[in-house]
């Protein structure tokens, strides 16, 4: 039972130093109790009874993280975000958080300082498209900006 305690403190303080998700707690929990399935359900229920893990929360925080630090589109966050178990109406949620516009100037800044490398390349254009892809950004959004930023001055 001190063991339990003990764990159950260990993670409490990893979660008064940062956002997790219950997936991320459970795997932790499930680590440290070294496979113990029933133990980790009642930790990380306590755990979420006490407030220190919370999906909503943990989504909030991490779509605007990966939007305005690493420039991802809200494709790309969605996408991690159901891989962590979060359902999609907190995900919606944390996706309307957003700034839009923030996120728009964000896109573009990072496809002007790409076309910079590309410009040269006859597939620049192409590259340019699949880059934003990547970072998870609608077709419709990319496409407006491609055509700004790759038009000939």
């Amino acid at each position: 039972m001190d063991d339990l305690k003990a764990i159950k403190s260990q993670l409490e303080a990893l979660c008064a130093k940062r956002e997790y998700c219950v997936a991320d707690i459970r795997r932790k929990a499930l680590e440290r109790l070294e496979g113990d399935r029933e133990k980790a359900d009642e930790l990380v229920a306590a755990l979420v009874a006490d407030k220190f893990v919370d999906d909503s929360r943990y989504a909030s925080a991490f779509a605007r993280e990966k939007a305005s630090l690493q420039g991802w589109g809200p494709i790309k966050i969605r996408f991690q975000l159901r891989a962590k178990g979060i359902s999609d109406s907190v995900i919606s949620a944390a996706l309307e958080e957003i700034d839009a516009d923030k996120a728009s100037a964000r896109l573009q800044k990072l496809l002007e300082n790409k076309w910079h490398s590309l410009q040269d390349d006859p597939q620049g254009r192409l590259k340019l498209f699949k880059f934003a892809l990547t970072r998870g950004y609608e077709y419709e959004e990319i496409d407006p900006l491609v055509r700004t930023i790759t038009s000939p001055k």
